[in-house]
């Protein structure tokens, strides 16, 4: 397993195939990038695989068996995603003989929403802090301000699943609507492309995702099986539920994108209904999240470190850890 020193000194390295053919290989126990072109071969890039944390491959590319056999002994973990950053595999050292944990995993009591809570709380105090780094003093910020507030003074004595799923949701519509409302966004609609920012959103929390996941992979935990989101088919609902906390780092990299310029409607396309980022953008935006990301990755891994520890030490929800947004 890493280490906080590992974690200080690696780096996550993204490599965009989506326009050219890119090869990964090992030469003289570097990582050597080549683009290959029907003219010539060029080398791009060297790196040693003591300072890779991560590698995120995004297109096509062709990887050697050394390389494989490099990362796995470095710790290296390797996702290679489609243009449109769907997962297409994922290559690690992972902690799978931590069968410890697994069974702790399976014994925890469905009905036990005490961590579960955790993170939702956990979520609204970032939303919360969000708004109030906005410094809008309008009274539509304020209302769903207070309505946060309440929201965490209830959560504490929420005893059902269905009910904290309610009260998330229904801050988080109210939070979308508001933190949103200079771009005059109309709602959050997950994966259905009806506007540009809910693809940008898309975008961001599946590089989340990915992240959330290239940490968790690290200690051995069983994916699939979350405290918050429930069991089913194919859905890792650990990655889910630990996911929450940070959603606002996506979400504040997006408000902060537009206000910089740096993301615009402009930059997308119209087809059958449905908004798509135009292939020349995408490379800005999937750079913007990453880095927003490597900004926290010392954090991001601190946490997950500790819950890994409360979770095997089975202690209080007051000892799991949460994640402050600043």
């Amino acid at each position: 397993m890493f280490t906080h020193k590992d974690i200080a000194l690696r780096t996550i390295f993204v490599i965009n195939c989506t326009q050219h053919d890119r090869v990964l290989r090992v030469s003289t126990g570097e990582l050597l990038i080549e683009e290959h072109t029907k003219e010539k071969t060029k080398t791009l890039t060297k790196i040693p695989f003591p300072k890779i944390l991560a590698l995120f491959v995004i297109g096509h590319i062709t990887m050697t068996s050394p390389l494989l056999e490099r990362c796995k002994r470095y710790g290296v973990a390797l996702v290679v995603m489609k243009p449109n950053l769907r997962p297409v595999c994922y290559w690690s050292d992972a902690a799978e003989a931590n069968f410890l944990l697994r069974k702790k995993q399976y014994q925890h009591e469905p009905d036990n929403l005490d961590i579960a809570r955790v993170l939702v709380q956990n979520k609204i105090q970032n939303q919360q802090h969000l708004l109030m780094r906005s410094r809008r003093k309008d009274e539509a910020v304020m209302q769903t301000m207070e309505h946060c507030r309440q929201a965490l003074e209830n959560c504490p004595n929420i005893s059902e699943l269905k009910t904290l799923l309610g009260c998330e949701g229904q801050v988080a519509k109210e939070f979308f609507a508001v933190y949103f409302e200079t771009l005059e966004w109309k709602g959050r609609k997950p994966r259905i492309k009806s506007d540009p920012i809910n693809v940008i959103l898309d975008i961001g929390y599946t590089i989340l995702f990915n992240y959330i996941e290239s940490n968790l992979r690290l200690f051995g935990f069983d994916l699939y099986v979350g405290v918050y989101h429930r069991l089913w088919f194919k859905r890792k609902s650990l990655v889910c539920d630990i996911m929450e906390p940070f959603r606002c780092i996506i979400d504040h990299a997006v408000l902060l994108a537009f206000h910089r310029k740096q993301f615009q409607t402009s930059h997308f396309e119209k087809r059958k209904h449905e908004y798509y980022l135009k292939p020349n953008f995408s490379m800005t935006y999937y750079q913007v999240f990453f880095e927003a990301l490597i900004e926290r990755k010392r954090e991001i891994f601190q946490y997950v470190q500790q819950y890994y520890r409360a979770f095997m030490g089975r202690k209080t929800a007051a000892q799991f850890p949460t994640f402050q947004f600043s």
